[in-house]
C-alpha cells in the first residue's frame, strides 16, 4: 500500500501530468524504430505501422484522460474572437512556413517517409482518418502542454506552477523554440514554428489558442499531404 501511494503521490506531481503524453508517445516512435526491421517492407507497410499508430493514439488519449484534471491552464472562461484570429492567422503561417523550408541544410536525418496508400481495401480510409486526427486534435494538445505550460515555464522556475501561463524572459523564449524545432526533421521550420506559438501565447495568454494555432497549422498540412502525396511532411 505504501508503494502505491508514493506512485499516486509520484502521478500528482504537476511535471508528471504535462510530460508524461509527450513521453508515451515518443515511447511509441521509438518502439516503431525498433520493431519494424524485424518485418518484411510488405508487412511493416500495410500492417505494422498503421497498428502501431493506432496503439500509440488511444494510449496518448488515455494519458491525457487521466491526467485532464490537473490541467487548470486548459480551462476557459470565456473565447476572445480577436484572440482566435491571432490563432488562425498563427496556424495558417507556420503551415506555409513549414512546406517552404525543406531546404537540406534545414533538415536533420532523414524523413520517415510513409505512403498510407499501401494499406489495402477501405482500411486506408480509416487510418487517413485516424493520422488527420492524431495530428491535428491529439498532438497538438500535448505537444503544447508540454512545450508551452510545462518547459516554458520551468525554464524560468522549475517550481513551474508559480509562472503565470504566457510569462516572458528571453531565456525561456528562445531555448524552449530551439528544442521544440530540435524534435523535427525540418528543424529551422519547426524553431520558427516554435518562436510563433510562443509569441501567440504572449499575445493570447493562453495555452488553448496555441492549441488551435497548432492543430490548424497539422490539419491543413495534413490536407496538403494528401492532395500531393508529398509523404516527407507526414
Amino acid at each position: 500500500m505504501a508503494d502505491k501511494g508514493k506512485l499516486t503521490i509520484w502521478l500528482e506531481t504537476p511535471w508528471v501530468s504535462r510530460a508524461f503524453p509527450f513521453a508515451a508517445y515518443m515511447l511509441f516512435i521509438l518502439i516503431q524504430d525498433m520493431v519494424t526491421p524485424l518485418f518484411s517492407e510488405a508487412i511493416a507497410s500495410v500492417w505494422l505501422t498503421p497498428v502501431i499508430y493506432a496503439i500509440k493514439i488511444a494510449a496518448v488519449i488515455a494519458v491525457l484522460i487521466y491526467f485532464w484534471r490537473s490541467y487548470d491552464e486548459l480551462r476557459m472562461e470565456n473565447i476572445e474572437p480577436a484572440k482566435l484570429l491571432w490563432a488562425l492567422g498563427a496556424g495558417v503561417f507556420v503551415f506555409v512556413l513549414w512546406i517552404n523550408t525543406d531546404w537540406k541544410f534545414a533538415t536533420m536525418g532523414n524523413p520517415t517517409v510513409y505512403d498510407p496508400r499501401l494499406i489495402p481495401g477501405n482500411r486506408v480510409y480509416i487510418f487517413i482518418a485516424l493520422r488527420l486526427f492524431g495530428a491535428s486534435v491529439v498532438v497538438p494538445i500535448f505537444e503544447e502542454i508540454f512545450w508551452r505550460s510545462f518547459i516554458l515555464r520551468y525554464i524560468i522556475n522549475p517550481d513551474f506552477t508559480r509562472v503565470n501561463i504566457g510569462a516572458f524572459t528571453w531565456a525561456s523564449f528562445l531555448i524552449s523554440s530551439l528544442l521544440f524545432g530540435l524534435e523535427h526533421y525540418l528543424w529551422l521550420a519547426g524553431i520558427v514554428a516554435g518562436l510563433c506559438y510562443n509569441l501567440l501565447l504572449y499575445k493570447t495568454k493562453h495555452i488553448n489558442y496555441c492549441i488551435l494555432a497548432h492543430g490548424i497549422t497539422n490539419f491543413l498540412l495534413g490536407l496538403y499531404v494528401l492532395f500531393t502525396a508529398s509523404w516527407r511532411f507526414w
